[in-house]
């Protein structure tokens, strides 16, 4: 897998889908508001459109997007499961820090064991998240490739896929998207400090980045020669 040529042609892409397409830019970022467009829009960047699709298709998209969302919330079940079978046990605890006049009474110590189980969750969670995070970004694309939303889930073909594609090239390439992601979210950042404009500013460089990050989803979904 070379990731050079994936992180070129993927940045191409978003560069070319808005660079003096102001009509399109401003319409993509308003999609971005009511979200399930933009996330149907993703949906078809994952079918392998080159160049970068105009927006239509109104309907289609908000109900892809819709799609995605759901798709998206299912896969985070567990983790949310386990997250609350964490946390529900030291609710008696949180509760019993109350007001009374006017002042903090604070309730008996969560104990150490405790602490353990809820340090425990979290990372189980985390490694939860992970792994469900590798799949479903293939189950997604996979969705949108065959138009059949039960595809998202249909995992002897996820794995099959990601097997074609290299587990080890698979994890790495996710590994840079994530970096890409946070370095570029830290450039952005000082954006927001700009006095009345920065926050619409950053809003609209969001958009690039989100097309980005789709087309290279499609880019590594590719390799598998599907």
């Amino acid at each position: 897998m070379e990731m050079k040529t994936i992180l070129q042609d993927s940045t191409a892409y978003a560069i070319a889908s808005v660079w003096k397409q102001w009509k399109r830019w401003v319409i993509l970022t308003i999609m971005s508001v009511i979200f399930p467009f933009i996330l149907g829009y993703m949906m078809e960047i994952y079918r392998g459109r080159d160049p970068a699709p105009e927006p239509g298709q109104w309907v289609k998209l908000f109900i892809d997007g819709l799609k995605l969302l759901a798709a998206g919330i299912i896969y985070m079940v567990p983790v949310i499961i386990i997250i609350l079978a964490t946390l529900i046990p030291m609710l008696p605890y949180l509760l019993a820090v109350v007001p009374a006049a006017g002042e903090l009474v604070t309730g008996p110590d969560i104990p150490g064991s405790s602490l353990i189980l809820i340090a425990g969750g979290i990372l189980l969670a985390g490694i939860a998240g992970i792994i469900l995070t590798l799949i479903s970004s293939i189950g997604i694309v996979r969705m949108a490739r065959t138009e059949t939303f039960t595809e998202a889930f249909n995992m002897s073909a996820i794995l099959a896929t990601i097997a074609r594609i290299g587990w080890g090239s698979y994890i790495l390439a996710m590994i840079i998207l994530l970096v890409v992601i946070i370095a570029i979210t830290l450039i952005l950042w000082p954006l927001d400090s700009i006095p009345y404009i920065g926050w619409l500013i950053g809003f609209f460089l969001e958009v690039p980045l989100t097309i980005f990050e789709a087309r290279y989803m499609t880019r590594i979904y590719d390799e598998a020669g599907e």
